[in-house]
């Protein structure tokens, strides 16, 4: 019965911890939101690096994220997983030196795939 008891506590303490966020910041009323696309740099984007990294694509043009992580969204390596996923996302924030810092970023719902 002990088992079964501390089975359940430690369940219920892992939810939240594998828990998928969405949104990262707050959006600021005075700022432009725009819609951009969202992903892993090195796997989607073609940008330079060693290791996966967020990175968002305004217009044509990447640029990997300052302020947010690639893991902050979950497992960036799962089937929907930023390494094999381009995602839409709305964002606040400004390019400095060849660098994405974003204030706000919340992923919109994924579009449903017609067949």
């Amino acid at each position: 019965m002990k088992l079964i008891s501390f089975l359940l506590l430690g369940c219920l303490f892992a939810l939240p911890a594998a828990a998928q966020k969405n949104t990262v910041g707050k959006a600021d009323p005075n700022k432009k939101t725009q819609v951009v696309e969202v992903s892993c740099g090195k796997c989607k984007f073609g940008l330079p690096g060693k290791s996966c990294a967020l990175a968002v694509r305004i217009n044509k043009d990447a640029f990997y994220v300052n302020g947010a992580s690639i893991d902050d969204f979950g497992d960036a390596h799962a089937q929907d997983g930023f390494c094999n996923a381009i995602r839409k996302a709305e964002v606040q924030g400004e390019v400095v030196n060849d660098q994405f810092k974003v204030s706000y970023l919340k992923l919109l719902p994924e579009e449903k795939k017609r067949n």
